[in-house]
Formats: C-alpha cells, sequence, structure tokens
C-alpha cells in the first residue's frame, strides 16, 4: 500500500517566525552567521552546498541539544544610524550566543529518528510496547526529544580550489551527527542527502558521492538563486538599503556632514554627485518586517555575474550578465598584490587612495568640466596612471591598486545591472553574491550608482546573507526529501 502523498517542494515552506540572525564572531563571518528559527519543528538531515568557480557554500540546519534561551537581538531593530557597517544595531544589555555556539552543540537528524515510527504511535503508543520493542521505544524517545520547535540554519563557505576542505568538514558534521544523536554512522549516512548545485555540482559530483558515501542530488543553479532570494528575504532584518537620508558629501575630496530635516533628490541628476569611490553616505535602513518584493532583478555576482528578471509569480530569466565579477577582481589583484585571500584583498582596497592610480577628470582639464557636471576628481580612466610613455615605470601601492580595481568592477556591475532594469521597468534590484561579503565601500559604490543613473527612481537592496542565495534555495527545494525516502 502506497503511502500518503506528500506535498510538492515548491508548496513547503519554513517557519520563519521569530526569526534571528545570531552574533558575527568576527568581520569575515559578517555574511555567514547562523538564522535561528524558533518555530521551526521539522528533523532534517540533509545538507546544501553550492559549488561555484571560486567558493563553495555550505548550508545546514541543525537541532540545538541548548537552544539559545535569548536568540540573539543583533537582528530586530529596523535603522541603523551609520552607513559603515551594515548591521542593526545592538543592544548593550544582550547576552546572546554567537553562531559557532550553536554549531557545536547543533547535530543533523538522522533518519532513524524520522521515520522509525509514525506520529500517532509517538503521542499514545509509548507505554504501551512490550518489552521486547525496547529499541524502537528508545528511538520514538529520542525523536520526542528532538522534535522540539527551534533550530539554527547555519553557514559555511570554503574556497573552491581547496574542495577537499568542504568535503571534510561534511564528513566530520555526519560524524558528529551520528554521535550525538547516539546511532551508527552507516545509519546517519543513510539519512544524510547532499543537494549540490553550482557548476560543481557536476563537476566534483563523483567526489562527494564516494567520499561520504552518501546519495547526492543535482540541482539547477538559477532555480536555487531565486528559492534562495525568495526564502532569505523572509527573515526580518536581513535586506537593507540606503535611504535618501544624507549623512555625508564629498565635496573636491573633502568630506562633509550633512542631515538634512527633509531629504531631496534632483529630478534631472544635476544635483547628484557623479559615482565615484567615494560616494555620499546614506542612511542604512534595515526591512525588519519583510514582504514579498517580487517583481525584481537580482544581480548575483560571483566569479562572473549573472543578471535574472523575477517575474511577480516567481518565474524567471536570466536577462544578461558579464564576465568581469568577482573572479576578475580576485584574480587580477592575486597578480599585482601579495593578497592570499578575498578578505585580505578588501582590508587592502579599504586604505587605498584610487586617485594615485586612476586617471581623473583634473589631471585632463586641470580644473572641473562644469559644462558636463563632471568634477575634477572624477576618474576618466581607471589605472590610467600607470603607462606613461618613455618615462621610467612607476612602483604603485598594493592598497592604491586595490582600491582602483575594486571601483572599477563595482561600478561596471552597477552600471549594467541599472541598464537591465531600466529595460524591463524594474525598481527593485537585489544585489547578492560572494563578492559583496558585506564589504561597506563596495556596497555604498553599488548602491549610489543605481541611485545616481535612475536619479533616485530605484532602489538597490542588499542582502546579509547575499553569498549562501544559491546554497539556500536547494536547502528550501528539498526539506523533504527525507521524509519520501522514508515512506
Amino acid at each position: 500500500m502506497s503511502g500518503p502523498s506528500l506535498p510538492s517542494p515548491n508548496l513547503i515552506h519554513v517557519d520563519t517566525r521569530g526569526a534571528v540572525i545570531l552574533d558575527e564572531e568576527s568581520p569575515e563571518t559578517r555574511d555567514s552567521r547562523g538564522i535561528y528559527l524558533p518555530n521551526y519543528i521539522e528533523p532534517v538531515s540533509h545538507i546544501a552546498v553550492d559549488v561555484g568557480g571560486s567558493l563553495a557554500k555550505v548550508v545546514y540546519f541543525t537541532r540545538s541539544i541548548e537552544p539559545p534561551s535569548s536568540p540573539s537581538l543583533v537582528a530586530t531593530r529596523g535603522t541603523s544610524p551609520s552607513p559603515e557597517i551594515p548591521t542593526p544595531p545592538d543592544s548593550p544589555n544582550r547576552h546572546s550566543p554567537t553562531s559557532s555556539a550553536i554549531k557545536r552543540n547543533g547535530a543533523l537528524t538522522p533518519l532513524v529518528l524520522e521515520h522509525s515510527v509514525n506520529d500517532t504511535l509517538l503521542s499514545g503508543a509509548i507505554n504501551g510496547l512490550p518489552d521486547e520493542s525496547s529499541l524502537i521505544r528508545e528511538s520514538m524517545l529520542r525523536r520526542a526529544s528532538q522534535n522540539i520547535p527551534g533550530g539554527s540554519l547555519n553557514f559555511e563557505r570554503f574556497e573552491t580550489d581547496n574542495i577537499d576542505e568542504c568535503v571534510q568538514f561534511i564528513q566530520a558534521l555526519i560524524q558528529r551527527s551520528a554521535q550525538i544523536n547516539q546511532v551508527s554512522i552507516e545509519e546517519m549516512r543513510r539519512g544524510v542527502k547532499i543537494m549540490a548545485t553550482g557548476g560543481g555540482a557536476h563537476k566534483f559530483y563523483e567526489l562527494f558521492q564516494e567520499t561520504l558515501s552518501v546519495d547526492v542530488q543535482r540541482e539547477d543553479e538559477m532555480e536555487c538563486l531565486i528559492e534562495g532570494l525568495k526564502f532569505i528575504t523572509l527573515i526580518p532584518d536581513e535586506a537593507y538599503y540606503f535611504s535618501d537620508l544624507l549623512i555625508q558629501s564629498t565635496v573636491s575630496g573633502a568630506a562633509l556632514t550633512q542631515v538634512p530635516s527633509v531629504p531631496t533628490l534632483s529630478t534631472n541628476g544635476t544635483s547628484m554627485e557623479r559615482p565615484s569611490p567615494n560616494p555620499p553616505s546614506y542612511e542604512v535602513t534595515f526591512l525588519s518586517n519583510p514582504t514579498p518584493q517580487l517583481p525584481c532583478l537580482l544581480v548575483n555576482i560571483g566569479s562572473g555575474v549573472s543578471i535574472i528578471r523575477v517575474d511577480e509569480d516567481g518565474s524567471f530569466e536570466r536577462v544578461s550578465g558579464t564576465s568581469i565579477g568577482g573572479g576578475t577582481l580576485w584574480g587580477l589583484l592575486s597578480i599585482l598584490t601579495p593578497a592570499t585571500s578575498f578578505d585580505e584583498m578588501l582590508a587592502f582596497s579599504e586604505q587605498g587612495d584610487n586617485a594615485n592610480v586612476d586617471m581623473l577628470v583634473g589631471d585632463i582639464y586641470g580644473q572641473d568640466y562644469n559644462r558636463l557636471g563632471l568634477k575634477s576628481t572624477t576618474i576618466a580612466s581607471s589605472f590610467g596612471k600607470v603607462f606613461k610613455k618613455g618615462g621610467e615605470k612607476t612602483k604603485f601601492s598594493m592598497e592604491d591598486i586595490s582600491k582602483s580595481l575594486l571601483y572599477a568592477v563595482s561600478n561596471n556591475i552597477g552600471q549594467i545591472a541599472y541598464m537591465n532594469a531600466e529595460k524591463y521597468n524594474l525598481d527593485r534590484i537585489y544585489f547578492g553574491g560572494c563578492f559583496i561579503r558585506g564589504h561597506a565601500a563596495t556596497i555604498a559604490t553599488l548602491s549610489y550608482a543605481i541611485r545616481f543613473w535612475s536619479k533616485g527612481t530605484k532602489k538597490a537592496l542588499f542582502l546579509r546573507h547575499e553569498g549562501f542565495l544559491g546554497s539556500i534555495g536547494a536547502w528550501i527545494k528539498n526539506l523533504h526529501s527525507n521524509d519520501e525516502q522514508g515512506t
């Protein structure tokens, strides 16, 4: 007799009521902190992996032995007074756990605890079991203790060049989960499934399957991105944008602080400064009461860039893209600087001055070009000062090079994003992908480019887990795969 029919994965939703984002441990984990879901009660044993050209992103759900009694309040307020750090304001009286505390205590739920008995037996038949059914009784009691509200969605990332580290991490997670749940490693593996997406889902398929001895299922990359976007934007204070409230402006390189009581925006763009590596700063606003934000444009910046139009019904089409993305920046800075990681490259850029590398309008005209509204500090040519005909080669600092290249890549992506949003008449532009990494300068550059070119009619939105959309989508799409296996 066949088991009961189950809803398709697209109809299954995670209970996000009360969801909060846990504390970050360091700047390197600002885009990978866990999300605590206090009302999600279903056991989950699958692991989602999105393997791109540069990074492999892992998402998995753990039910904690000691769920946080006071979930982090870091994501429970709506507006940040500072545009420099895209994080909602902290509470001075808060004592909340970090993501690592949840990960150390958490475990996947093995299949035996999900399907050894049905819910009817669990509710009324435990005490009536004969002595010879002690094994079933033990499994049922363990399941009852596990099936408590609350658990954490966890995020990890690894360099694709070191994919073995990713595999070893998953292997250790499975082994730890078997120990915590007091089941054999064989039993644990039977319940675990790897949901793989991205190009590496094909390239490393056999590596995952043979090394981990678990089932591996491949998912379409674009579908996972959209599913991930639809889910993550339901988390309070996950998405944020720059409001119209101007906090700091720059005039000829000098910073001027001003906070007007009534924000104004020119309709023809003449009163706005042109995009630059140091754009005016606006107040950061978080969406504390999120609602569906479709239709929209999703600009996913990974090694390359994919630009996807998402319609109101969730259907989508990849409408554009560019090969100049995070991999370009990472690759060129690997050649031009001694940096060995993307975070180190971003740190260099924060200390640099692009004017030492880029050719500015002032270098050509000796002053502003007022007729075209070009200030002397406007970049005329990225890296334009590097080549000097007939002259000796000048040594440029790695910080200045990093700043110039980061801006060149970011502004190019911003312009392409705006043109596609204009073409398809879309007002909301979400930026995702591990290129952003919560980096304030990158976010400000992309946001201001959209504000300037659209004359304030379009909004750039950012996500605190921007690099995990694909792996989140793979996780969401297959929430009940284990249930189907057990029926």
